[in-house]
C-alpha cells in the first residue's frame, strides 16, 4: 500500500483477533466488505504468522496490511488487566491506528469491557461528556428498519446531563448512520405522562425539550418499552442498566420466538408441509430480526469512533460492522458528533444558569 494510495483511500482499523472464533469470520467478511468497496484499505491488527495465509487465501493483500500484534485480549480478561498489561494486544493496536489517525474508525469483536476501557484510555472522552455510551441498532415498523437505542451498556448510570448528552449523541448517530435529516428522539420511562418517573428523567426531559431546536431533532418525549420497535420514535435515550437489560431481553425473546416457529413448523408431516408454503414469509421475517443484519454497537462520546462487533458474529455480522464503520466514516462522523456533544454541554450550562437565576428571583 503505497503512500499516495493510504491518502486517497478510506482507512479503517479491524482488530482480527478479538471475537469467539479468532480470526476466520473476521477475514472471511472482510473479503465479503471488500467486494463492494474496492477504494477502502484495511488495517488488521494481529498475529501476522495466523493472519498472512488467510489474506493470502482469498487474494485480499492489495486492501488489507497486517499490523503485527502478538498477544489477544480474551473474553474472560479484566478491564483492569487489559488497561495495566494489554499494550501488545491486537486491539490496543487497532484502537491506537484512530488515534494516530492512520485510520477513520476501529472495528472490534473483543471484549466490550476491555474495549471500552482501552478506547477511554487511548482516545479520551470528548470534550463535555461526563460518561460515554453505547448505541445500538434495534429492529423496528420504520422505513429505516431499525431504531437507535442508547445507552446500552457502557455504564449503568446517568444523570440528567448524561441523558442530555445521550440525546444529543443519538440524533447525531441517527442522523449520520440512518440518513435521518430530522431524527425523533424520545426518553425511556415507565410512562408516557410527565408526572412519572425518578427525578433525573422529569429533569432531562425539560433539557431535551430545550435542546431539541439547536440540535435539528424532534423531541417526542416520554416513550415506553413497546416504543423501542415502534414508528414513533427514531432514537431511544435511557441509562446503561436499563438499556442492557432491554437489549437482552429483546435478543432472548427473538431466540425463543425462533426457536419456537421451528419446532412448531417441525411438529408433524402437516406442519412441515405448511412450512414450505409459508417458507416466502418465513425468511422475510427471520431477514427482518437477523441481528446480523444490526451488528455493530458504537461506542459514542469518545474522540474517535469505535465499533463494537457481537463477539460471536459470522462473515455476514463482521461485513456488516465494517460496513457500518464506514458509512459513519465517511459523513465525518466523529468531527459531527463532537460539534453536538458541545452544544449539549452549552445548553446545560444555560439551564443551570436560568435554574439559578429563576431561585435567585424567587428569593429576592
Amino acid at each position: 500500500m503505497s503512500g499516495s494510495d493510504t491518502k486517497a483511500a478510506l482507512v479503517l482499523s479491524v482488530d482480527a483477533m478479538g471475537g469467539d472464533e479468532g480470526p476466520a469470520p473476521v477475514v472471511a467478511g472482510l473479503a465479503l466488505f471488500l467486494r463492494g468497496e474496492p477504494d477502502v484499505k484495511i488495517l488488521l491488527h494481529g498475529d501476522e504468522a495466523t493472519l498472512a495465509p488467510m489474506i493470502a487465501k482469498r487474494d485480499l493483500g492489495h486492501a488489507v496490511t497486517i499490523v503485527h500484534a502478538p498477544d489477544v485480549v480474551a473474553m474472560t480478561d479484566k478491564p483492569s488487566h487489559v488497561m495495566r498489561h494489554g499494550k501488545t494486544t491486537s486491539m490496543w493496536s487497532a484502537i491506537d491506528a484512530v488515534r494516530t489517525k492512520e485510520a477513520s474508525v476501529c472495528v472490534s469483536c473483543g471484549n466490550t469491557g476491555a474495549l471500552m476501557a482501552v478506547s477511554m484510555i487511548r482516545l479520551r472522552k470528548a470534550e463535555g461528556v461526563n460518561r460515554p455510551a453505547i448505541a445500538c441498532l434495534w429492529p423496528s415498523r420504520n422505513a429505516a428498519g431499525f431504531n437507535v437505542m442508547l445507552d446500552a451498556g457502557a455504564d449503568i448510570r446517568a444523570d440528567e446531563e448524561d441523558l442530555l448528552t445521550y440525546a444529543m449523541m443519538g440524533a447525531s448517530y441517527a442522523r449520520n448512520g440512518l440518513g435521518l435529516k430530522r431524527p425523533r428522539v424520545g426518553l425511556l420511562n415507565v410512562g408516557v405522562e410527565e408526572h412519572k418517573g425518578r427525578a433525573e428523567l422529569k429533569v432531562a426531559h425539560e433539557l431535551i425539550a430545550r435542546a431539541a431546536p439547536k440540535g435539528e431533532f424532534e423531541y417526542v418525549g416520554f416513550v415506553e418499552g413497546g416504543d423501542l420497535p415502534s414508528q414513533r420514535v427514531d432514537v431511544v435515550v435511557t441509562d446503561g442498566f436499563t438499556g442492557n437489560v432491554a437489549l437482552k431481553t429483546g435478543e432472548g425473546t427473538a431466540n425463543l420466538i425462533t426457536d419456537s416457529l421451528r419446532e412448531a413448523f417441525a411438529a408433524t408431516v402437516l406442519s412441515k408441509m405448511s412450512a414450505l408454503f409459508a417458507m416466502s414469509s418465513l425468511k422475510r421475517l427471520r431477514k427482518k430480526v437477523d441481528p446480523r443484519r444490526v451488528n455493530g454497537g458504537v461506542f459514542l462520546g469518545l474522540n474517535g469512533t469505535v465499533i463494537k462487533s457481537h463477539g460471536s458474529a459470522d462473515a455476514t455480522g463482521v461485513a456488516a460492522a465494517v460496513t457500518l464503520a464506514a458509512q459513519l466514516a465517511r459523513s465525518g462522523f466523529t468531527d459531527k458528533l463532537a460539534a453536538r456533544v458541545a452544544s449539549a454541554a452549552s445548553l446545560a450550562q444555560d439551564a443551570d444558569i436560568e435554574d439559578a437565576s429563576s431561585e435567585t428571583a424567587k428569593d429576592t
